[in-house]
C-alpha cells in the first residue's frame, strides 16, 4: 500500500449511465436529453468524495478485468483512492447503473449488480487474510453486497472500525442492513431507505431517525431530500434543513452528503457543524451541471 488510507469504503463500485430530460417522464416517453457515463456506486462515490474534503481513502470492491474495469480502476487511481485490495476477477463484466432523471429527480434506476454480489465474500478478504486485519479506522459498508455476506458481517462485527458507518444502495436493498440494527453502527440512510428497512411509513426525518434508534440503531443520520436532515443518538436529537437550491442533478447526492459528514466528524467538528458542512457540500453536487 503506498499510503495508509484514513478510512475504508466497502461496497459499490460501477459505472454510472445517467439519462436526463427536462420534460415530465412518464411510462413509454421517449424524451430529448442528454446521457452521460460516469464512475459510480455508494463506495466509489464516497472514497472519492472524501478525497476532496482531506481524507485518504481505500476502496474494497468488485471490478473486472474488462475494458470497463481496466478504465474504472485507472479512474480511481488517477483520483488518488487505494485500489491495492479490490477483488478483480476474471470473466466477470464490470457492473453499471442506469437512470433516468427527470424535473422531479428520480425517474427510474436499474443496478446491474451481479460482480459485487457474485463476489462479495471475496472482496471481504483482505480484513482477515491480509494488512486490514488490523484496521483500526472508519470503515464505510453499502448495502450492495449480498444479503448472506452483510448478515455474516454483521455478525463478526468489525469491533475496530471506529466508528462502522452502514449506508443503503437504494431502497430496494435496505432491508439487506437489519442484521447491523444492534451492532453499534453509525445508519447513514435516507427517509424512503429507513421506511423500507423497517417496513413502517416515515412521514420525515426526524420520525425516521427515531424509529431506527427505537429498532436498536446506536445512532441514525437520516436525510430527506429538501426536507430536514437528522442526526439522532439516545442522547442527542440535531436538525437541519437544507438550502433552496436550483437542481441540476440528483445521483450521488447522498454519497457526496455522507462523505463530507464523516470527513467533517473526522477532522473533529462537532455534530451541528458537520451537518451544515455535509449539507454545503450536497447543495455543491446537486447545483453543479455534470459536464
Amino acid at each position: 500500500m503506498r499510503a495508509k488510507p484514513d478510512i475504508l469504503c466497502i461496497g459499490a463500485a460501477h459505472w454510472d449511465v445517467i439519462g436526463r430530460s427536462l420534460a415530465a417522464i412518464s411510462p413509454g416517453a421517449d424524451l430529448p436529453g442528454t446521457i452521460s457515463t460516469r464512475p459510480g456506486g455508494v463506495a466509489l462515490n464516497v472514497a472519492q468524495a472524501v478525497m476532496q474534503h482531506g481524507m485518504r481513502s481505500g476502496l474494497l470492491s468488485v471490478i473486472g478485468r474488462d475494458s470497463d474495469g481496466e478504465a474504472l480502476v485507472a479512474w480511481l487511481v488517477a483520483q488518488g483512492v487505494e485500489t491495492q485490495h479490490l477483488h478483480r476477477p476474471n470473466n466477470q463484466s464490470t457492473d453499471r447503473y442506469l437512470a433516468v432523471e427527470g424535473p422531479q429527480g428520480l425517474g427510474v434506476a436499474i443496478a446491474d449488480s451481479r460482480a459485487l454480489e457474485g463476489h462479495s465474500a471475496a472482496l471481504l478478504a483482505p480484513l482477515t487474510d491480509h494488512a486490514l486485519r488490523d484496521w483500526r479506522g472508519p470503515v464505510l459498508v453499502d448495502s450492495g453486497l449480498a444479503p448472506a455476506t452483510l448478515a455474516s458481517l454483521a455478525r463478526t462485527g468489525l469491533p475496530q472500525a471506529r466508528p462502522l458507518h452502514v449506508t443503503s444502495a437504494a431502497p430496494a436493498k435496505a432491508d439487506r442492513l437489519r442484521p447491523f440494527l444492534e451492532s453499534g453502527a453509525v445508519f447513514a440512510v435516507n427517509r424512503q431507505e429507513a421506511q423500507a428497512l423497517l417496513d413502517v411509513p416515515l412521514t420525515d426525518s426526524g420520525m425516521a431517525a427515531r424509529a431506527l434508534l427505537d429498532a436498536g440503531a446506536r445512532r441514525a443520520i437520516v436525510t430527506d431530500g429538501p426536507g430536514p436532515v437528522t442526526d439522532a443518538d439516545h442522547a442527542q436529537t440535531i436538525s437541519e434543513t437544507p438550502p433552496a437550491v436550483c437542481v441540476q442533478r440528483v445521483t450521488g447526492a447522498g454519497d457526496n452528503f455522507l462523505a463530507a459528514h464523516m470527513a467533517a466528524e473526522w477532522r473533529g467538528l462537532d455534530r451541528r457543524a458537520a451537518l451544515a458542512y455535509a449539507l454545503e457540500a450536497a447543495a455543491r453536487h446537486i447545483t453543479t451541471q455534470e459536464l
